[in-house]
């Protein structure tokens, strides 16, 4: 687990999951709109078809010429301005806080498999029940992956699985380890830095299914590895596309702004989660030595604590600096060779603007970023379905995925890619 790898549902929540074919009772529930600045556009902006207006001007956008030209007509809710919910809006701690207790929650009912990682790990992947005899082989798969301490049982979550299940989509919850009762099996965790499960969990989909295209959409640290993930595999990725949410990108600049002011509230927080997952496990890490420190890790009043104490050992890092500089996926986003769509809220007090990659974005032809003016962290109440509904930002995940599904975009060989192929 990762002290930058900040996402989450920013305070504890009580774990309302239940295991195979058991009703979930979850809560969760935002609605949607956005403000878009095109300040920062591309400079090889290409122009919209005539009869799509153009994004709406509270909404900042950027992606090179190729992506903004293939994916803006296809989302079409962005011509509307961006309208954060009256007094809760106003504020990004009021809105982050809000939309983690007291967001609707979708009943579904869920069906948990447990994979067995190559190290003896394990991960558990919650599919919905009886999509096996309802949904052609073929039909889209989309991985979902919360954030730190996230899983199943989190309301933003919840509300996107719904959106892709009634639109004829198969999804599955990928729960890391420890996470929404995810079992864990050996005296590691996971973290920021680690792409192992992500690896193992799409080759197992996309074996299982092999007529469907994949698909994944993270949130906060779930994006960070994500993003980390795509640019890893480059050309190899076997996802078709992928979308970010409330990504931290620069784990360094997110641990700063982690420390400040109101922040250190979601810092204790996640710590406590933290904290509960590992004293469930604390037998595994019993005269573990080392360099670890397990009572600091058992006792972690900050993220950076537990990190310091575990994370950073149990992944091979000389401290916890040189564990957030090397798994921020703001590295990343040069090889990514999917199609990638970005969204982020200016005022996240989790996933800092100032540490949004926005050249490398522009650069990248794959790649399009959406910033609004609001939206907090996990937030975005705002929209059709504000202030108890989804997130203002499903309908945009959920427009852009199914312009890739239809075939209507191809990826582009970043400039990166292309110099490593000659270099070859």
């Amino acid at each position: 687990m990762a002290r930058a790898s900040l996402g989450f549902s920013p305070l504890p929540k009580l774990n309302l999951f239940h295991h195979q074919n058991q009703s979930y009772r979850l809560s969760l529930s935002l609605p949607s709109a956005v403000h878009v600045n095109t300040a920062a556009t591309s400079s090889a902006a290409v122009a919209m078809p005539e009869d799509q207006p153009p994004p709406h001007s509270s909404l900042e956008i950027i992606g090179a010429g190729g992506a903004r030209g293939s994916f803006l007509p296809a989302l079409k809710t962005l011509t509307r301005p961006y309208n954060p919910f009256p007094l809760i809006g106003w504020n990004c701690h009021v809105e982050t806080i809000f939309a983690a207790f007291f967001r609707s929650v979708p009943d579904v009912r869920l069906r948990r498999e447990c994979l067995r990682t190559t190290d003896d790990g394990s991960v558990a992947l919650d599919w919905v029940s009886d999509d096996d005899r309802s949904l052609p082989a073929d039909s889209p798969l989309l991985i979902l992956l919360p954030g730190l301490t996230g899983g199943s049982d989190d309301s933003y979550v919840r509300h996107m699985l719904i959106r892709a299940r009634s639109k004829g989509w198969r999804v599955v919850v990928f729960n890391s380890r420890g996470c929404g009762e995810s079992p864990v099996t050996t005296p590691q965790f996971y973290s920021a830095s680690f792409l192992g499960d992500m690896r193992e969990v799409v080759a197992h989909v996309g074996s299982r299914y092999p007529k469907a295209n994949l698909y994944a959409v993270g949130w906060s640290l779930g994006a960070n590895i994500l993003v980390r993930y795509l640019g890893q595999e480059s050309h190899a990725c076997l996802l078709s596309g992928a979308v970010s949410l409330c990504n931290p990108f620069n784990l360094v600049i997110a641990d700063e702004d982690f420390h400040k002011g109101f922040n250190n509230v979601y810092d204790r927080a996640l710590a406590r989660a933290l904290c509960k997952i590992f004293k469930k496990h604390a037998l595994l890490f019993e005269d573990i030595g080392g360099d670890y420190n397990i009572l600091m890790a058992a006792n972690a009043k900050t993220v950076r604590d537990f990190d310091e104490g575990l994370t950073r050992v149990s992944f091979g890092f000389k401290s916890v600096d040189d564990y957030y500089s090397n798994s921020s996926s703001s590295d990343s986003i040069k090889d990514v060779c999917r199609p990638l769509l970005c969204i982020q809220a200016a005022n996240d007090p989790i996933a800092p603007n100032r540490g949004i990659p926005r050249e490398d974005i522009k650069e990248n032809p794959n790649c399009l970023l959406i910033v609004t003016p609001k939206g907090g962290h996990l937030g975005w109440v705002a929209g059709d379905q504000a202030p108890n509904g989804a997130p203002w930002t499903d309908p945009v995940v959920m427009d852009f995925l199914e312009h890739l599904e239809r075939g209507e975009s191809k990826p582009v060989s970043s400039s990166s890619n292309i110099q490593a192929a000659i270099a070859a």
